[in-house]
């Protein structure tokens, strides 16, 4: 039998405060927030490789509207499509819940190639290389707030951190399966920063982005075996094939990060020069970013 103190009953408030109709939840704040450190976070290392400050701005806004309708869509399409064909209308309401990481994910991918090609014009590389740092950090702030709303736990468990979810009813203690996102994607965010900061992992093309992929889906794919299903069409999917639309999407980021890791290290390092601050504007409003010698 369960001992009280064995585990955490848990009944946080999602909304933080209010003002009149205006509601803050913690869950966008957490958005807010992972949004402003990145931003500042991939400001000191444009700064450190000399590249332009004004590109900070456009990456931000690609980086933002890809993120939303990316993950507004991928819920659409890979989850409940049978519900939103028949009620599109229901697809602007994102407050209503419903944002998948893989989605996300595929519209970043699109979002950093307009970038590179469009204002960037370099390597693809140069720019995932950078920007998938603060993204783990962003992962994981995402599922505190996640957390703070009571969703996306998993199964039942006699372990001493089970949560018991009061707000929606349980009494039974559950795996925090937030938590466990939460840890994952803030230990690869250290491990990622360390890679680049310590190592000059950015001399080698992709090998950031490769440790990313399986750092991020990898660990998805496993606590997915004790988390509950969200929608109740991955009931048949499990039966089938012994995995849930979330693992089967994984697959491909998990061989796509191997694939990356394995190409940057067989390819020879590149050296750079790191001015460590941004170029002075020139006339036509172009600057120029730091070159590799």
């Amino acid at each position: 039998m369960l001992n009280i103190l064995n585990f955490v009953y848990w009944n946080a408030d999602p909304v933080l405060f209010s003002l009149g109709p205006l509601s803050v939840r913690w869950y966008g704040l957490a958005f807010a927030v992972g949004f402003i450190l990145g931003y500042y976070i991939v400001a000191r290392m444009f700064r450190h490789e000399g590249a332009p400050e004004r590109w900070l701005g456009i990456l931000l806004t690609y980086v933002v509207v890809a993120t939303i309708v990316g993950s507004r869509l991928g819920h659409v399409l890979f989850y409940e499509w049978d519900y939103y064909s028949r009620n599109p209308m229901e697809i602007l309401k994102i407050w209503n819940g419903g944002l998948a990481s893989h989605g996300g994910t595929i519209g970043n991918i699109i979002a950093v190639l307009l970038f590179s090609w469009i204002v960037a014009k370099k390597p693809a590389s140069w720019t995932f290389d950078k920007l998938v740092i603060p993204i783990a950090l962003v992962g994981g702030l995402i599922r505190l707030g996640n957390l703070m709303n009571s969703e996306i736990y998993g199964g039942p468990t006699d372990l001493p951190w089970g949560f018991v979810f009061l707000r929606n009813g349980e009494t039974v203690p559950a795996h925090p399966t937030q938590l466990y996102e939460a840890l994952c994607y803030f230990l690869l965010f250290a491990l990622l920063m360390w890679m680049y900061w310590k190592r000059n992992a950015e001399e080698r093309p992709w090998l950031i982005t490769g440790v990313f992929f399986i750092g991020i889906f990898l660990p998805r794919f496993l606590i997915e075996y004790v988390k509950n299903v969200q929608v109740s069409s991955e009931y048949e999917m499990i039966a089938r094939y012994g995995m849930n639309l979330g693992q089967m999407l994984s697959i491909p980021f998990i061989a796509l990060g191997v694939f990356l890791v394995v190409w940057a290290l067989v390819h020879p390092r590149q050296h750079w020069q790191f001015p460590d601050k941004f170029p002075p504007e020139e006339p036509s409003g172009k600057s120029p970013a730091a070159r590799r010698k």
